[in-house]
């Protein structure tokens, strides 16, 4: 595999010099103080994230004021005593995008993080403490615990809340390919995640930058040259 400053180097021309580059990376992500969000910010993200799966982002970010309101601030023990009634009259709730499974998700989601909450003091604090260079044990942990927070949702909850994820999107993995990495052109099995995942932290060792600074210049090395508003979009900043 080439040393990871030929490909920033690459990404720098791209986007017209290396503080420019700079100026779309984001800032240092701080898995640490992922420890200080309450829970009803985790599970606020995790239904935004979910809702916004399939749909228009921007649509989901305009409504949300509306979706905090009819979720009750997303506080997980509050939406655990709510009856039966209190759900089915969200699937009519025109505050919210009235997806059925989508909307049971979020009771399924107070439930898991109340459990993880008790278990370790609060779920940013479970987040925070698990190891930064296994990004795919934890997304295995959330699609399997977790209500529809597989692949790539898991993914952008983390990188949303501020956790330090690197995002396998269609470039990413693009540029990954073109360094010699024997992945498939979509990589989705555990064998592939785990080869990026091996190159990602052995890149992260060499540079020192965070994983998801990584996958961002690794996506802008190749591929479509989107202008800044548009991957700004993608940043989760």
């Amino acid at each position: 595999m080439p040393s990871f400053k030929k490909i920033r180097e690459r990404a720098a021309r791209r986007k017209g010099g290396e503080a420019a580059l700079q100026s779309l990376l984001g800032p240092k992500p701080d898995n640490t103080a992922v420890a200080n969000v309450p829970d009803s910010r985790i599970l606020s993200t995790m239904a935004e994230r979910i809702f916004s799966a399939g749909f228009v982002w921007s649509v989901i970010e305009a409504k949300w004021p509306g979706f905090e309101e009819a979720f009750l601030g997303f506080e997980p023990k509050t939406l655990l005593f709510q009856p039966e009634d209190f759900w089915h009259d969200l699937t009519s709730d025109q505050r919210i995008v009235r997806n059925g499974q989508k909307i049971m998700s979020v009771r399924d989601n107070a439930a898991f993080v109340d459990r993880i909450s008790k278990e370790h003091g609060s779920f940013g604090k479970f987040l925070a403490a698990w190891p930064a260079d296994d990004q795919v044990g934890l997304t295995d942990y959330l699609g399997k615990h977790g209500s529809r927070l597989g692949g790539a949702t898991g993914r952008y909850f983390l990188r949303w809340l501020g956790w330090d994820t690197y995002i396998v999107s269609p470039d990413m993995a693009a540029a990954l390919r073109d360094a010699g990495l024997d992945i498939a052109e979509t990589p989705s099995s555990k064998k592939d995640m785990q080869k990026v995942q091996d190159q990602i932290n052995a890149w992260a060792k060499e540079t020192g930058l965070p994983r998801a600074h990584i996958s961002r210049i690794l996506a802008m090395s190749i591929g479509e040259n989107n202008p800044p508003e548009t991957l700004q979009a993608y940043m989760g900043e």
